[in-house]
């Protein structure tokens, strides 16, 4: 029995434990020895000796594949060279067993049984870190450190030739190589070397390419600012590089020498103060976050929690967290907002000088939780180090297509081996060339070629790609997801009034008519902040100060910029929550306390002392005409002071509050939202919304944008309370609700479900029967955004989800292509890829130090956080900005992006994608504040998987034509000469970088390309063209051979020219002329092959080639390549047959196209099959 854990992870799944064998008795040493001992003994006195170091070649080959297949796959390393552990010997000798894999380390829990990864304070108790005082002694901090290392991005930076040799280490690489021996083994010097060449030219490429990322990497350190540490009772300074789990720094905004912000250098939870952080480097959003402290606690209330030993009586009487209870455990997803991670930049921050522990040099206070690779942004650096390899677009079916290939070479290798007289050397040299035959060199080349074109096109367009294997998904998208506010609409909020104050349902415009109340909720009741002396914020809440006008000053002070009315003094924030759907202030106006709540009016509307008779009609009025309505409402708080006022719980600073008016805001939609999805509805691609906000707000975006283009049906609970009804907008149709009519629904409706429903849905197993056919999916928290998208991925849709890089996180990453929309850069036209244009260089997100706030909006979900600054804002900005016109900004960008694109080299590798174009929250990023990125992406996917799709098609008649030749015309004798063989091989090498080159058309076609290579299309598509290949092919021999009929050629003779030989080559070159012409997938996906300038040289190159050799213009050229000349007759004929062959295999090639075209995988089947399942499932249970 071997000893074996399950770990279960992402990463690692199990783990067995294995001992390493000595040599003499390991698998590749042992039964080699015995081998080559038995052959020395018994084979060479026993045969003829050309025969026995056949045998001896055939032994060392293996024992040489053996040895590498060590190098290529640890599971038969450990078979060969290591023997596993007996489940008897438990490890309990060793005081730990620990490995790393992948910059993580796993240790060996006693407590579980198994490996788990090693486990740092990001799980504990508020309590926990509420009495955290950093390391107590010099023994804590030494275990800190041995347990956890130090905090640095460690890893070795490899020379040129150690990477160039791991390249070369590659199974096909050893195959291609193994092949070239083949040749030159069979006289075909020039053809070899040209391979040769051309093989280690690719690999140096690559290994350039791989070094450049990984130097690129290398820079990425953790900044070794010197911050001040509580350790051992004192306040002691160290290098950043020195913290450990466990720490308490002191925290704030420093500057290096050259006057950039230094950077946080570890993942830390806020005890004290507050900081606005700059989280570029990670998410891609140059928009700054506001971070709080998660404990709300006054001076005398901490003295006396500390003096009772903090315990658990103290916290629950003196210490607000946030509503929520000591003993309740930090969550990664939901207090985000009070973590600083590694790698952001603060710039500014706010001290608390009531906490116990109290800073020397005036910083935040904070308790480190993660260091080195397990930070935030150690996890990124991880993600783009290690998919770097994975840049191939259909691996698995590559391996499944070369054994459908070699099926056919094998049948052609046992034709040779009919003839008894011939040369066993000769034979089995035969045998293996007919074999190797199917796998080209040219193939992980051209598989690697054009995924790397499609990542350089997307780069000089601005976005890029973290995970590249997942560019062929896009071609094969069949639902595109969107989230509304941000991505589809704009974040130039306008503020238009203000509603349901009195009994009118008519908006005020006129804030003078507006209760003072009202107003004084609009203009403290925000996010917004300085810095840098700049008022930034989310654009809604700034248009709001605008429209009441309103002044808010740095000392978070709001006062009406005309008459006498009071100032309103900020004492506390309750900042957003989307799960809470509001967010509250404590203000003091004059001595009296009060609170201000906004939100989203369902969530408002439960808190309410009294609700207003109108309150329900008066908010769904505005939200059917697509609207933003937030519901405002106080409440007078009792005589306390500002330190009993923040100490104050929030879920009782937020009951019992009087209605005081909704807030009403356009929110337009994007000038090109429309258009893109309306292109992509019309590309055979379904369309959905996935937002935070209203149903009513965002049934009417998406009737605008086309997503819902039938009568819309919104779920909603039963006003009986009894079970759930589908209502229309308008509240004139109302059907009961039933699991299983969803799908028939569908067909008449649009269907809109609600956020509140999806309890309902998970608990009677309906999420599957429904989800799938809902077009609109309103007030969802960005957990179940994700269940959205595995729901849909479960019914096997390809999804592609399109989100800002912040609250979308979870949707984005379970997406099979999810796009982060980042920063407000114009996109490009797509219609022009020829004059493309990359991102906004002036946006440096790595550097980009004066950046926006958060954005959060109360109303449901957050908005794309790359747009915060309005438009007069950035229109002030632009002013003083030297006076510079968007003509010479776009001149600007551009020049600084065409020196960013020379630097990235020879253009043919995958570009490289820096910390501060990739974003943690999705595997593509795009810095445009518009949708059209997603028809950039699903274009170039699209034209990869067609790419891919013509090369496998080339490559198998290729292979299919080369096993006739090898093996049926080779027993003729017929064979091809070395410079022949070469100048085939230049022109297959040129053909296929240049289809690979082929541009995608800039609008997107209904017709979809064909997601998989084993499809009926590409069989028949196969076999048909092979059998007029092979049918031209022979008839031109038999009717050379009619011409020199006494002549007889032994089939294992060195080569000569011949009539025979000459036609062959000749039809080969026609054969492969016509293979790629007509293969060639132009139009509908990628340029046609006019519009396809290099290929359509090369294609006229090649015809003008073959018609000099052909009419024999130029005799010391044809000498050259051992070409006798042609009989009149046999000439003329060979062009007639060429022509005739050329139009069979277009006409059938066109017919298969129209017989089989490409469509919508049939979902619904497979969704039928999943709900019949669900179903009997729930029976059982």
């Amino acid at each position: 029995m071997v000893l074996r854990f399950n770990v279960g992870g992402k990463v690692v799944d199990r783990v067995d434990l294995i001992r390493k064998k000595k040599w003499p008795w390991r698998l590749d040493v042992l039964p080699f020895a015995v081998l080559y001992a038995i052959w020395m003994v018994t084979i060479v006195p026993s045969i003829d000796i050309v025969d026995a170091l056949i045998v001896l070649g055939g032994l060392v080959s293996i024992h040489v594949l053996t040895l590498l297949f060590t190098a290529w796959s640890i599971d038969f390393k450990c078979f060969v060279q290591y023997s596993k552990v007996a489940a008897s010997s438990t490890p309990g000798d060793v005081e730990e067993y620990y490995f790393d894999f992948r910059k993580q380390c796993f240790i060996y829990s006693k407590e579980n049984g198994t490996f788990r990864k090693l486990p740092y304070p990001t799980k504990e108790t508020f309590g926990y870190y509420l009495k955290s005082t950093g390391h107590g002694s010099e023994a804590k901090v030494a275990a800190a450190a041995e347990k956890w290392g130090r905090n640095v991005f460690e890893y070795p930076q490899p020379t040129f030739q150690k990477l160039l040799k791991e390249q070369c280490m590659e199974p096909f690489f050893v195959f291609q190589v193994f092949c070239v021996g083949l040749w030159c083994l069979d006289e075909y010097w020039y053809y070899s070397l040209f391979t040769l060449f051309m093989l280690f030219m690719f690999e140096s490429t690559m290994a350039k390419s791989r070094l450049k990322t990984l130097s690129e990497l290398r820079r990425v350190r953790v900044d070794t600012q010197i911050v001040t540490v509580h350790r051992c009772g004192k306040w002691v300074k160290l290098s950043g590089t020195d913290l450990l789990p466990g720490d308490v720094v002191s925290i704030g905004r420093s500057s290096g020498q050259n006057g950039e912000d230094k950077s946080v250098p570890a993942d830390m939870l806020l005890l004290a103060g507050s900081a606005i952080v700059n989280e570029a480097i990670l998410t891609g959003e140059s928009t700054p976050q506001w971070k709080v402290v998660l404990f709300s606690v006054s001076n005398k209330c901490c003295l006396r929690a500390f003096k009772i030993g903090l315990s658990d009586t103290g916290f629950d009487m003196w210490v607000s967290i946030m509503g929520r209870g000591t003993e309740e455990k930090l969550s990664a997803k939901r207090d985000k907002n009070h973590v600083l991670f590694g790698g952001t930049k603060i710039l500014q921050h706010t001290p608390d000088k009531t906490f116990h522990l109290r800073a020397p040099d005036g910083g935040c206070l904070a308790v480190v939780l993660r260091t080195g690779f397990e930070t935030s942004q150690g996890k990124l650096m991880r993600t783009i180090l290690f998919s770097t390899e994975r840049v191939t677009a259909n691996s698995w079916e590559s391996g499944l297509f070369i054994l459908f290939l070699l099926v056919f070479a094998i049948i052609a290798a046992g034709y040779g081996l009919e003839d008894p007289t011939r040369s066993k050397y000769k034979l089995f040299l035969s045998c293996s060339l007919i074999i190797t035959s199917v796998i080209p060199p040219e193939l992980p080349m051209e598989l690697s070629i054009a995924v790397n074109t499609s990542l350089i096109a997307l780069a000089r367009r601005g976005i890029f790609c973290t995970e590249p294997f997942r560019i062929p998904f896009a071609g094969k998208v069949d639902i595109c997801c969107f989230d509304k506010t941000g991505t589809l609409t704009s974040d130039d909020m306008e503020f238009c009034g203000v509603v349901g104050h009195t009994e009118s349902t008519d908006l005020e415009t006129d804030m003078t008519k507006v209760p003072v109340c009202t107003a004084e909720i609009l203009a403290s009741c925000h996010a917004l902040v300085f810095v840098d002396n700049k008022l930034v914020g989310d654009p809604l809440e700034k248009a709001a100060l605008k429209g009441i006008d309103w002044s808010y000053k740095s000392d978070e002070k709001a006062m009406p910029k005309k008459g006498g009315g009071n100032a309103v003094q900020i004492v506390q924030r309750h900042h957003f929550a989307s799960h809470l759907k509001r967010m509250a202030v404590i203000v003091r106006i004059q001595e009296e306390f009060l609170v201000f709540v906004k939100g989203a009016p369902e969530t408002i509307q439960d808190r309410l002392l009294a609700l207003p008779p109108s309150y329900v009609d008066t908010y769904k009025k505005y939200t059917r005409q697509g609207s933003r309505v937030l519901a405002l409402a106080f409440k007078n708080l009792p005589d306390m002071t500002v330190s009993e006022a923040r100490s104050l719980d929030r879920d009782v600073v937020e009951t019992g509050l009087t209605f005081a008016g909704f807030a009403v805001f356009n929110c337009p939609i994007r000038a090109d939202s429309a258009a893109v999805l309306s292109e992509l509805k019309n590309s055979s691609h379904d369309l959905v919304m996935i937002t935070g906000d209203q149903a009513l707000t965002a049934c009417h975006v998406a009737s605008q944008v086309h997503i819902i283009t039938k009568p819309a049906l919104i779920l909603y609970p039963s006003r009986s309370g009894q079970g759930y009804e589908w209502i229309s907008p308008d509240e004139v149709e109302k059907i009961s609700y039933g699991d299983k009519e969803a799908e028939e629904l569908s067909e008449t409706h649009d269907l809109c479900v609600g956020g509140d429903c999806f309890e309902m849905l998970q608990q009677s197993s309906a999420v599957v029967g429904v989800i799938p056919y809902v077009k609109v999916f309103a007030r969802v928290a960005p957990e179940q955004k994700e269940l959205i998208l595995t729901t849909f991925k479960s019914v096997g849709r390809i999804t592609l989800m399109c989100g800002d890089g912040t609250n979308d996180v979870g949707a984005l990453k379970q997406a099979h292509v999810g796009v982060a929309l980042l920063n407000a850069v114009p996109p490009t036209q797509s219609g022009n890829t020829s004059s493309e244009t990359p991102k906004d260089g002036a946006l440096k997100l790595s550097k980009s130090k004066k950046a926006k706030p958060e954005a959060s909006n109360v109303n449901g979900e957050s908005s794309s956080r790359g747009k915060a600054v309005s438009r007069s804002d950035s229109a002030s900005q632009s002013a003083g900005n030297r006076h510079q016109t968007a003509a010479e900004m776009q001149r600007q960008r551009l020049k600084k992006l065409m020196e960013e694109m020379n630097e990235e080299g020879d253009g043919r590798s995958a570009p490289i994608v820096k910390l501060g174009d990739a974003s943690m929250a999705s595997p593509f990023t795009a810095k445009h504040a518009s949708v059209a990125p997603t028809t950039d992406i699903i274009r170039q996917g699209r034209s990869t998987l067609v790419t891919t799709l013509q090369m496998f098609k080339i490559l198998g008649l290729n292979c299919l034509a080369t096993a006739y030749v090898l093996s049926v015309m080779y027993l003729d004798g017929v064979k091809l000469g070395d410079v022949q063989a070469t100048i085939s091989g230049v022109f297959t090498a040129a053909f296929f970088l240049f289809i690979s080159q082929a541009r995608p058309l800039p609008t997107l076609s209904a017709e979809r390309p064909h997601p998989n290579i084993f499809c009926f299309y590409v069989f028949l598509s196969l076999m048909g063209q092979f059998a007029i290949h092979l049918l031209f092919l022979m008839s031109s021999v038999k009717s050379a051979e009619k011409y020199m009929p006494d002549e007889c050629i032994e089939p294992d003779s060195e080569f000569h020219p011949n009539l025979v030989n000459t036609v062959s080559y000749m039809v080969s070159m026609m054969l492969q002329l016509a293979t790629f012409a007509v293969n060639y997938i132009g139009h509908p996906f990628n340029q046609s092959i006019t519009e396809s300038k290099p290929f359509l040289y090369a294609l006229l190159a090649a015809s003008g080639f073959f018609t000099v050799i052909t009419s024999d213009l130029f005799r010391g050229l044809n000498d050259w390549l051992k070409l006798v000349p042609l009989p009149p007759e046999l000439r003329n004929k060979l062009l007639v047959w060429a022509v005739l062959m050329f139009v069979s295999c277009y006409t059938w090639e066109r017919l298969l196209k129209w017989a089989f075209p490409g469509r919508i995988p049939a979902w619904k089947k497979h969704h039928q099959r999943l709900a019949a399942a669900n179903v009997e499932k729930k029976k059982n249970v």
